[in-house]
């Protein structure tokens, strides 16, 4: 099932594609999640890797489409987020260019909703529910802030505010870790904030920028990943606020970073020249993934699985990672 751009799988999309996100959780991780300029698709994937029933390589099943009159730029899935329970639970976020956050929630049948969060003066670049309870929400933008919001109610508000010294373009939260969050600012600083005083901890620094993608390893809590001008970069922070180790990734530029969810050893981007997804091991030279596409927004790793996925002009493109 392989294309022209070498992907192992592809799900074909009506529209164009501007952001994706596999579910990061147990009780959810076959949802993906499509945002078009038009709205979000949710769709339920399997693969042969986990059932070996499934001759085809891949089967999807669109469930749910979310209409939306603004531009979807960024989503996060909700922990309470599962098909197995009684009732059915789909609750998503997206950041919209109308610069609101929108949450989505059904119980696939009669109970549907949608709450609209409002405050950020700038585009939102990134958001994340609080990973174990999904009662928080957390987003930073171009406005130079860091937003908690409080989910716990019936009408949601702002929570906090954090006041960064450059525009945010990643926002973490590690489940080993439920009273930090990470911010990562376009200027190359990597902040990590303290949910109990609501004070700066430390920083990390890339030494260049533009920094526009960071991502918090969830195998290893002391491990930071991101790209910065042509580079990725790793931080270990019980060592240094430094990089331990740096790689040439895009000649023109790196736009997107993510540690994988199922391998502490691999992480991928996404830069110019042109579209190019690349997959590195930290422990070698090898690169397991290098490839162009016409187009790419977003970049997305399976829970369990060594799948990435990057979405393109009219569909979604999966690659399956061997020889880890």
């Amino acid at each position: 099932m392989k294309n022209e751009s070498g992907a192992t799988y592809t799900i074909p999309i009506p529209d164009t594609v501007v952001c994706i996100e596999f579910s990061p959780f147990e009780w959810s991780c076959q949802l993906l999640a499509v945002g078009t300029s038009s709205g979000i698709s949710v769709y339920s994937c399997r693969f042969s890797e986990e059932d070996a029933e499934i001759t085809n390589g891949i089967e999807y099943k669109l469930l749910r489409e979310f209409s939306s009159k603004s531009y979807c730029l960024a989503i996060a899935w909700s922990p309470q987020s599962s098909l197995n329970c009684v009732p059915k639970n789909l609750t998503f976020a997206a950041a919209s260019d109308d610069r609101t956050l929108k949450i989505f929630s059904t119980d696939m049948n009669l109970k549907n909703s949608q709450t609209i969060l409002k405050g950020h003066k700038g585009f939102v670049n990134a958001i994340t529910f609080d990973p174990n309870e999904g009662s928080q929400l957390a987003s930073t933008g171009d406005d130079l802030t860091c937003r908690i919001w409080s989910l716990n109610s019936n009408q949601p508000q702002q929570e906090t505010i954090f006041h960064l010294t450059s525009p945010g373009v990643s926002v973490c939260w590690h489940a080993d870790e439920p009273f930090k969050l990470m911010v990562a600012q376009n200027d190359g600083t990597i902040k990590f904030f303290s949910l109990h005083n609501h004070q700066l901890i430390f920083s990390l620094s890339c030494g260049q920028g533009p920094l526009l993608s960071a991502d918090w390893s969830r195998h290893n809590n002391l491990l930071v990943g991101a790209v910065s001008g042509s580079e990725w970069m790793v931080f270990n922070i019980s060592l240094s606020s430094l990089p331990i180790e740096r790689r040439q990734a895009h000649n023109e530029g790196a736009i997107n970073f993510q540690w994988s969810r199922c391998h502490e050893l691999l992480l991928a981007t996404c830069g110019r020249p042109g579209h190019q997804l690349k997959v590195f091991n930290i422990r070698h030279q090898q690169l397991h993934v290098n490839a162009s596409l016409k187009t790419s927004y977003g970049l997305s790793w399976h829970l369990h699985l060594p799948l990435v996925a990057v979405g393109g002009d009219k569909a979604v493109h999966i690659w399956t990672i061997e020889s880890i």
